[in-house]
């Protein structure tokens, strides 16, 4: 049988031979056309022509960032010495997107490609392998972070406390072992039985395995990747390192300026749990001394089992919970039946995936939408 990612390969393979070929078609059809009929005047005008328009694009970088905020990053390092072109749609959502032949052949024509990694794209590793670009860099902004385990978020008993799930967060081993434990010393015979259905129809119940891509939620980590980002724009076009230094700092500072506005508003609520739809906010959690209690796992198109769902019920009751968060690219509909239950209300707490092409239209940029979290979270902090 073939995976997901045999078919994803062959996928690529042949749209690259496919662009090889059509690129090779229309370079012989313009040569045929400038070999009979044109007159040596009109070449000279196009070739004059041709030759301007590359001396003006030959400054610039040519930049493919993967999503929303390898994109913004990007633009924020790259500023007038870069065009930087988002690949995932606005309004997508990033985790199960392929790149399409006509994606790939912008990666192929490309100085720089921006990706996230730790499992984020998928897709990259495939298209680096096909590639004939030999100039293309591809740079991975998480290189380096502390990238955490899906299951250290994923795999958490509800019935923990928040200072409990915090100490747990802060000894990532002792963490793991005791959550390996807690699931062990329940008795799954009749819930397995009961969810077995279920996870068949959705392929599993969680990526136990999978890493947490999420690093961009925390403005502490951003600053690290933007920093990465910058490092490989000098390396491409050393004559400009300054300048992309510059700019690279202008925007580190507005990210510091951000990681300490959510280092003082967040301090001091009167509760540090909080209920998300998927588990996107775990680095955030981490760095702000905050518990995150997701509904599903990494990917926001998972469905919680039913178990999963009486858990988080009875987590919220427990607890008092009042806000139950839910994005904005995906649908709202498990949020807003745990919030029925308990009698809670919904808000959005955004994981900056994607924006919507209302927010594209407002103007809305990566900066004002973690304000906007900000808001909510701590709103909900302090019911």
């Amino acid at each position: 049988m073939k995976t997901r990612t045999d078919t994803f390969k062959a996928g690529v393979g042949a749209s690259l031979l496919s662009l090889m070929l059509i690129i090779g078609g229309c370079g012989s059809n313009a040569s045929g056309v400038a070999n009979s009929g044109s007159s040596p005047e009109g070449n000279a005008d196009a070739q004059a022509s041709s030759g301007a328009a590359e001396t003006q694009t030959a400054s610039k970088l040519k930049v493919e960032a993967s999503f929303y905020p390898m994109y913004e990053f990007a633009r924020g390092v790259g500023g007038d010495l870069a065009d930087v072109e988002l690949l995932v749609p606005s309004g997508t959502e990033p985790h199960d997107w392929e790149p399409t032949p006509q994606d790939i052949a912008k990666i192929e024509d490309a100085d720089l490609l921006i990706y996230n990694g730790a499992g984020m794209e998928s897709w990259v590793d495939q298209v680096l392998d096909a590639s004939s670009n030999s100039k293309l860099r591809a740079v991975e902004a998480s290189k380096g972070l502390d990238i955490m385990e899906g299951s250290e978020e994923e795999e958490h008993d509800h019935d923990h406390g928040a200072a409990e799930t915090e100490e747990h967060d802060h000894d990532h081993e002792a963490g793991e072992a005791h959550s390996h434990e807690s699931g062990e010393d329940h008795d799954h015979a009749a819930e397995e039985a009961h969810d077995h259905e279920g996870e068949e129809a959705h392929g599993h119940d969680h990526d136990h395995g999978g890493l947490d891509p999420h690093v961009w939620l925390s403005p502490k980590l951003a600053v690290q990747e933007v920093r990465n980002i910058e490092a490989a724009f000098a390396e491409a076009d050393p004559d400009h390192a300054a300048q992309y230094k510059s700019n690279a700092d202008a925007y580190v500072a507005k990210l510091e300026a951000l990681d300490a506005e959510f280092k003082s508003r967040l301090t001091g609520t009167k509760r540090t749990d909080f209920v998300t739809q998927h588990a996107a906010f775990g680095y955030l959690a981490r760095d702000y001394g905050l518990t995150q209690v997701p509904i599903a796992g990494l990917s926001p198109d998972q469905e919680p089992s039913a178990r999963e769902m009486a858990e988080v019920v009875e987590f919220a009751k427990q607890h008092d919970v009042k806000t139950i968060f839910f994005e904005t690219l995906v649908s709202s509909k498990v949020a807003e039946t745990i919030a029925a239950e308990i009698g809670a209300k919904t808000d959005v707490l955004n994981p900056l995936e994607g924006l919507t092409s209302e927010e594209t239209a407002a103007g809305e940029d990566y900066l004002s939408v973690m304000r906007k979290n900000l808001e909510a979270l701590k709103k909900a902090l302090d019911e």
